[in-house]
């Protein structure tokens, strides 16, 4: 009962981040500790002192003491009947609250103005933030396509990470508003830890330097093996083919040349300069409900050995298969009604987003649905 009640009133706990900045805290800190003893230490050195001097109780000591040793005020008890000591007593508590409260307050400026005590403070605020994440994708190195694919990731509404050591990484994150970033190296075992990389569902590694992006990838998939959890998606960009290679020998599931992509990109427009804009204004936007997506046929499925024309895909969630990968990578552009579906094939299909999902469930289920029947 109590557990429901919780969930209704939304007090369940809040998510932990994998890291805790209490020790850097702290150590930052730790010299407020002299300044604060030395207060303490004359509020009761003075307190005591009017204990004993004068005929006050130990609120009045405590008052008379507070307002001396800051220098904030006279005149508000008995001073004018103070004896010959006590006037010595007070001089002397008012010069030490002087030097007392003029060192603490430029000690702590110093403390402030170093810039450690508040990078971390505002670092902890952001690793607790980075924490409620779920299946995010953590963005190493920031550059340029960091940036367009950041804004991407906006307006998909999909949740992401920026990692990056960078001297001007901070101001550059909130020039083009990341809303979740963290100044690290991002191979660190410690970066990985407070980009959440636990809940994540892929790694985006956008470093120039190709030692860089081996590295992230190396490093993610011991983070991976450690923890024990289902594989990360890793995308890399590379610089050549011997780089592409190398990291998908190391196991990045994608590898994205941008000169290739430039390359290829202009071919098309040359030879067909009427399909220029075919892919912006049909897959790419966000607003059209056309979408292209590949649908693994799992072992269980009732469409393993049958003929594609048997799932009457057109007439039942009226989508077209343009493509289909064999699990051995082979590629038939286009298959007609007399192909045979395999185990673990890819099916390339186009279609609005719903249509799309129906198709999915479609092809899940262990045996023929109804409505195949019907056409």
């Amino acid at each position: 009962m109590f557990a429901k009640l919780k969930k209704f009133l939304h007090w369940g706990n809040n998510p932990k981040p994998d890291i805790s900045l209490a020790g850097e805290l702290y150590e930052q800190l730790k010299p407020f500790r002299l300044p604060l003893i030395l207060v303490q230490f004359f509020l009761l050195f003075g307190t005591l002192g009017y204990l004993i001097l004068e005929d006050y109780d130990l609120m009045q000591a405590f008052f008379q003491t507070s307002y001396t040793f800051t220098n904030t005020g006279f005149g508000s008890l008995g001073e004018k009947d103070f004896g010959t000591i006590t006037i010595l007593f007070t001089a002397i508590l008012m010069v030490c609250g002087a030097g007392v409260v003029t060192f603490s307050v430029a000690f702590i400026m110093s403390v402030v103005n170093n810039g450690t005590l508040i990078r971390l403070i505002k670092e902890q605020k952001m690793v607790y933030k980075i924490a409620r994440l779920q299946n995010h994708y953590v963005i190493c190195y920031h550059n340029e396509f960091t940036i367009e694919l950041a804004q991407q990731f906006l307006e998909a509404h999909i949740p992401f990470v920026v990692v990056d050591n960078s001297k001007d990484f901070e101001a550059q994150a909130q020039k083009h508003k990341y809303p979740y970033y963290i100044i690290d190296d991002p191979h660190t075992h410690i970066a990985m830890l407070k980009s959440h990389l636990s809940s994540a569902k892929g790694i985006v590694s956008f470093s120039k330097n190709a030692a860089d992006n081996i590295t992230m990838v190396v490093s993610a998939r011991l983070f991976e093996e450690e923890l024990g959890r289902k594989p990360y998606y890793i995308i890399a960009s590379a610089n050549s083919q011997e780089e592409s290679k190398k990291l998908k020998k190391l196991g990045c599931d994608s590898v994205i040349s941008a000169s290739k992509l430039m390359a290829q990109r202009i071919s098309a427009m040359a030879v067909r300069p009427d399909m220029e804009n075919l892919l912006e204004q049909f897959l790419y936007r966000r607003d059209t409900p056309l979408d292209l997506e590949e649908i693994i046929v799992p072992r269980y499925s009732w469409l393993v050995l049958k003929k594609l024309k048997e799932a009457h895909f057109r007439d039942v969630t009226n989508v077209s298969v343009v493509g289909l990968t064999q699990k051995d990578g082979t590629y038939i552009s286009m298959p007609n009604g007399n192909t045979i579906v395999s185990s673990e094939c890819k099916l390339l299909v186009i279609g609005s987003s719903e249509n799309i999902r129906a198709t999915k469930r479609l092809i899940m289920r262990k045996q023929k649905p109804r409505e195949v029947d019907y056409v």
